[in-house]
């Protein structure tokens, strides 16, 4: 909808602002907003029983709490803010990330957090918006680059200069964008689902079709025969399988091999890619495995499957398939991404996969000929899928992009929504 704009305006001098309605005032931020001080002990009641709100409890960019947990719970030693129902909640480190939030009772705040009191030019709902925008996480972003942790202190943020709307245009912004975000986050939110349900069908149609085989239009158009005959393959979860396919342990028809280290000035030289869990990094010309080749995630990334198509050196944070043994490396891509990989760790502390843990498990495995049908097959599905989701995912970033840009405009007077009804 086209939203009506102030009658005049005035330049704010704020370089984040812009012009401002001219009626608006404006104001340093510590005139008009008490940041909280002292910490309190989150061992000692009554804090230990209260939530206690970190940074990472807050989505990013809409000030959701993803969770909420008592002090005790979350076994917190350190001193922590006091914050009273309604404050604004604001994380001071990495404001690039927008974490802020509202306090939804009398709880605390991680030290890495400042509680924001409002005085009586304003309202805390509207602060917290503000706090949101894209002018206000510019200029956070911009003053915390200048030390070596991104992070927002007490003098910088009490320096910023704010716009001061009347009470009354506060409550309309307020009440304008609590409506209108809240329909923008329930479509954000059918989107995330859609994409969910769309990943799970994916995963569901590549664990299908490297188990049981081809369906029965696609074997039909391969020239296979549509409905083979079937057997008990002995395997619980797995149930009936093609006659024609076998029981076998994995590592009889490929051999997983742990990668090699290889140090920093190495794998920064020559054309050939050494692929890792951390990602991909050039090496000169001696390698170990030819492309096409599929690689795991031993380390880091543990159990994600990469199939690549050029010579590669692995490294020592993943597994890679050395030897096929025949079998058509797609056909082993597909059937590696359908097995968990993840839940093949060693139970350390930093979860690392296991390939001895691996080789020896049951699977279904058909002859090598119908191994390229199935994974010619996927290819074209799970491409189809893919290009689906990728729709969805580029409209749901389209819409939190518009959700951020209609809450810079709101709180700094680009659009008038007085009078503004859904």
């Amino acid at each position: 909808m086209k939203l009506p704009e102030y009658p005049k305006y005035k330049p704010s001098g704020v370089e984040w602002l812009g012009e401002v309605p001219e009626e608006w005032d404006r104001c340093r931020f510590s005139r008009e907003v008490m940041i909280a001080e002292g910490q309190v002990d989150p061992e000692k009641a009554p804090f230990a029983s209260m939530i206690l709100i970190g940074p990472e409890h807050v989505e990013s960019r809409t000030g959701r709490l993803l969770e909420t947990s008592s002090a005790a719970e979350q076994t917190a030693e350190s001193g922590k803010y006091f914050c009273h129902k309604g404050n604004v909640v604001y994380s001071k480190i990495r404001p690039a990330l927008r974490k802020v939030t509202l306090a939804p009772e009398d709880c605390l705040c991680s030290a890495d957090m400042y509680p924001l009191q409002p005085g009586r030019r304003f309202r805390s709902k509207y602060l917290f918006w503000l706090l949101l925008s894209e002018g206000f996480s510019a200029w956070s972003v911009l003053e915390a680059d200048r030390v070596a942790m991104p992070k927002i202190n007490r003098d910088t943020l009490n320096s910023l200069q704010m716009p001061v709307p009347s009470l009354s245009e506060q409550d309309a912004v307020t009440d304008f964008l609590d409506r209108e975000t809240g329909k923008i986050d329930t479509l954000v939110a059918k989107k995330r689902t859609l994409v969910e349900r769309l990943k799970e069908k994916r995963t569901a149609l590549i664990s299908r079709t490297v188990t049981r085989g081809l369906p029965p239009d696609a074997a039909r158009a391969a020239g296979l025969d549509p409905h083979p005959k079937l057997k008990p393959s002995g395997i619980d979860w797995l149930g009936d399988i093609p006659a024609h396919w076998e029981v076998v342990r994995i590592g009889k028809r490929i051999v997983l091999q742990r990668g090699v280290d290889i140090t920093k000035d190495e794998q920064n030289e020559g054309a050939v890619p050494v692929v890792s869990s951390g990602g991909i990094a050039s090496f000169h010309d001696r390698f170990l495995a030819r492309g096409p080749g599929v690689v795991v995630g031993r380390k880091g990334t543990a159990g994600a499957v990469y199939y690549i198509e050029e010579d590669f050196w692995p490294h020592d944070t993943t597994l890679w398939v050395k030897e096929f043994f025949g079998n058509h490396p797609r056909y082993v891509y597909y059937k590696l991404l359908s097995m968990d990989l993840a839940s093949f760790d060693t139970g350390s502390a930093n979860p690392t996969v296991n390939r001895n843990l691996v080789h020896p498990v049951l699977v279904s495995w058909p002859p090598k000929a119908e191994q390229r049908f199935i994974a010619d097959f996927l290819d074209r599905e799970i491409a189809k899928m893919d290009r689906m989701i990728a729709v969805v995912e580029s409209a749901t970033d389209r819409l939190s992009e518009y959700r951020t840009a209609l809450i810079t405009a709101a709180v700094t007077g680009k659009i008038d929504v007085r009078g503004v009804r859904s």
